[in-house]
């Protein structure tokens, strides 16, 4: 039977009040809310994928310059999928078709494999796992190598995050990080800059007000038990979202939708973990040498809180 939406087959999980909606293509999150409140900015059924919402970005998130790089003495060339900007944006399997391994009420597996081809000869299997638990929505996405030699390798996920403000400049950020990416004008990274003292510090909560962001963080400050942990509040301070990153997760990417069509830009929020910043297949900064046989892990959620008095 062939799926009538742009984005395949729609898997909804529940939970208690929690529900989420993934997708066929590229193993997507297309929604997740907790009592009837949604929690991300996400799409509908009968939508395409605009923006990046709820990707799954493999095996680079962010972008590679030029779509180029070196591996092992040899030069490589990828599509230019930011022609605009002559990069090569948020990895191969994002348009891809997702197969589920497993599936039950709260909880389904997808797998992908990512064939050797033109700028990416490595051979890899991906898994991407959602689990609606007690505390909230959890994520794993886990890669292995099925080659005969290590690749380069990187991992990231765009989630667009609501509290139901009409725009994200009244919403109110809290972003444990000590450093920012600088980048240049094609939106590669320059330099890192401690936060403190500028307009990027936001690890004393405020309201994103008017600022625009498209801005990686890194130096992430964790909680005893390893988290890194992102919230989004509304100004009344009734509710909100943390977004925490675990294993595998060490930089985050923050976008306030600035460049988006109407009337999508600046109505959510995307917090996007990743496990290495732009351009990583250049730099080295944070990416995975990924050795046959091994396999790596990145852990990110959701956690959605209301106060009560």
């Amino acid at each position: 039977m062939v799926s009538e939406s742009p984005t395949g087959r729609q898997i909804v999980l529940r939970k208690g009040e929690q529900s989420a909606v993934v997708v066929e293509l590229g193993g997507a999150l297309r929604g997740y809310s907790v009592g009837g409140r949604p929690v991300l900015d996400g799409f509908s059924a009968d939508e395409r994928i605009v923006g990046g919402r709820g990707q799954v970005l493999v095996p680079w998130p962010n972008r590679i310059g030029g779509g180029r790089y070196r591996w092992n003495g040899e030069e490589l060339r990828l599509p230019l999928t930011e022609p605009e900007k002559g990069n090569a944006i948020h990895g191969l399997l994002r348009w891809m078709s997702w197969q589920v391994v497993e599936e039950q009420e709260d909880r389904v597996l997808l797998g992908v494999t990512l064939w050797p081809q033109p700028g990416y000869p490595f051979h890899l299997h991906v898994r991407v796992e959602y689990t609606l638990e007690a505390t909230g929505l959890a994520v794993a996405v886990v890669a292995r190598n099925l080659g005969t030699g290590a690749a380069p390798y990187g991992v990231g996920q765009h989630p667009y995050l609501t509290v139901g403000t009409d725009l994200v400049d009244d919403a109110v950020l809290t972003l444990p990080a000590r450093e920012r990416l600088v980048v240049d004008d094609l939106g590669m990274p320059a330099a890192a800059e401690p936060v403190v003292g500028t307009p990027f510090d936001f690890r004393t909560p405020r309201a994103v007000g008017t600022q625009r962001l498209d801005t990686a963080f890194a130096e992430l400050e964790r909680d005893a038990s390893g988290l890194a942990v992102v919230r989004l509040a509304h100004p009344s301070g009734s509710h909100g979202t943390d977004l925490w990153l675990g294993e595998g997760a060490e930089f985050v990417q923050v976008y306030t939708g600035d460049t988006l069509p109407e009337p999508a830009r600046r109505r959510g929020i995307a917090v996007e973990p990743m496990s290495c910043p732009a351009d990583a297949f250049r730099s080295r900064a944070g990416l995975v040498e990924l050795e046959p046989g091994a396999e790596h892990v990145f852990r990110w959620g959701l956690r959605a809180w209301t106060e009560r008095h």
